[in-house]
């Protein structure tokens, strides 16, 4: 059984595994549809993506996965607020770093994975 070290460590694992149930929940909806849309999902204002906007959990599963390679930290850090909900500091708290660094690196980010989903959903 695993020793979570405080509340943000047990949602920041938390959020890994929401982030793969919901993908993969999406995935198989999507191949069973053959090929139509992907499930929808709003999202809390506070955290979404695009803003008040609908999510393609497969599309930000595969821009997320894209930015691992670049960016690992800022992937693991929308992980943790888009799928865990966690806050500013409580993300601080799980990845070890300050909240002011929590908000930069959010920013930029959200930014990212915007224009990447807008560049895929283009070329669709």
């Amino acid at each position: 059984m695993p020793q979570w070290q405080n509340r943000a460590h047990f949602f920041g694992f938390a959020a890994q595994l929401m982030r793969h149930i919901l993908v993969d929940h999406a995935r198989g909806r999507l191949a069973a549809k053959r090929g139509a849309g992907a499930p929808r999902l709003a999202l809390d204002p506070e955290i979404a993506l695009p803003q008040k906007r609908e999510v393609d959990l497969v599309a930000l599963d595969d821009a997320l996965t894209k930015l691992a390679t670049l960016d690992p930290q800022q992937s693991r850090l929308i992980e943790l607020r888009f799928f865990g909900g966690l806050s500013i500091e409580e993300t601080a708290v799980v990845l070890g770093i300050s909240p002011a660094t929590v908000k930069r690196e959010w920013a930029t980010a959200r930014a990212w994975l915007q224009r990447e989903m807008k560049q895929k959903e283009a070329h669709k």
